[in-house]
């Protein structure tokens, strides 16, 4: 199921979209791309001497994060804009930033990472399986996998990764609706345990019918 669908002439592809979007990611106003960065600090995830993998980099935001603590960094993303903006941070040499299709087996030696992350990119993915099942596969037994995604209930309400352009005209990112029990089937089916689940609010909201959660935080472990 798509919201709305991906041939809605007004929704752009993925890749396109994020070529055009990395000259303002940082700069435009994005509550949902600043509560995700909060809310990864906030988790406190064991990244002291860790290995890690990040799909869905963009321009870096996470991954400075990552890089601070962990020994290695492998940061991946679809476009080769925004990560052209990450590789302005100057995070180390122990950061390696590839272009990839998330989709398709990942440049990731099996069982070599302490630490998987994805934030606000599956809202981006049509099938969430095998993303999943590569994830898995990088993992090493008890590693530890982190999403970060828009809330499904905010796209059932028609929200989904939209930005103003330099020029000002507006841009909407195509996007796949997955409902929580999807992300947990394909997590499961990928041999992932649940550890978390939460749903994020910003400061001083409150939750209602016409204010969903804005975002859907989950963390698993590889189970063997």
């Amino acid at each position: 199921m798509s919201i709305p669908s991906p041939d809605t002439p007004d929704d752009i592809p993925a890749g396109i979209a994020y070529r055009d979007w990395a000259a303002v990611y940082d700069s435009n106003e994005n509550r949902t791309r600043d509560l995700d960065a909060s809310c990864l600090i906030a988790a406190d995830l064991p990244l002291a001497g860790a290995t890690v993998v990040e799909f869905g980099a963009g321009t870096g935001k996470n991954t400075a994060h990552l890089a601070r603590q962990a020994t290695r960094v492998t940061a991946m993303d679809l476009s080769p804009d925004m990560l052209a903006r990450a590789h302005k941070r100057g995070l180390g040499d122990h950061v390696r930033f590839i272009e990839h299709d998330i989709t398709g087996p990942w440049p990731v030696e099996p069982a070599s990472a302490d630490l998987v992350v994805g934030n606000l990119v599956l809202e981006h993915v049509r099938d969430l399986a095998p993303v999943l099942v590569e994830a898995a596969k990088a993992l090493r037994p008890g590693g530890r996998l982190y999403l970060s995604e828009l809330h499904p209930f905010r796209q059932l309400r028609g929200s989904q990764a939209r930005f103003e352009r330099a020029d000002g005209s507006a841009a909407r990112v195509e996007a796949y609706y997955h409902g929580v029990s999807e992300y947990l089937a394909a997590a499961q089916a990928a041999g992932l345990a649940l550890l978390s689940l939460d749903e994020p609010i910003e400061h001083g909201a409150t939750i209602g019918a016409e204010t969903p959660p804005r975002l859907l935080v989950l963390q698993f472990v590889k189970t063997a």
